[in-house]
């Protein structure tokens, strides 16, 4: 059974390049879903395994007022194409 830290550690396989077009894609798959909120600074995507995200929308006027907006956990296909996504993404901008 594995420990605690191994549980939390994702492995990636894939070189920092490829991580960061499959990232982009998906945060543009997001975006699209959702559209595009008043003052976007940022969506964070992040890897928690396999094919499984959790994807931040951060917004505000100024780093010191930032607050996430929605937050997704998402599954994709090995393309990087959205299967599900908790709670659904709904048309909100």
């Amino acid at each position: 059974m594995p420990n605690v830290q191994q549980c939390e550690q994702s492995k990636d396989d894939l070189p920092p390049e490829k991580r960061k077009d499959l990232n982009n894609l998906i945060r543009e798959q997001v975006i699209n879903a959702l559209g595009r909120p008043t003052d976007l600074l940022k969506v964070q995507v992040r890897k928690v395994w396999d094919d499984h995200y959790r994807v931040n929308v951060l917004v505000g006027a100024n780093a010191g007022s930032i607050r996430v907006a929605n937050s997704y956990f998402v599954v994709t296909d090995s393309s990087g194409g959205l299967i599900a996504a908790s709670p659904k993404i709904a048309k909100l901008y």
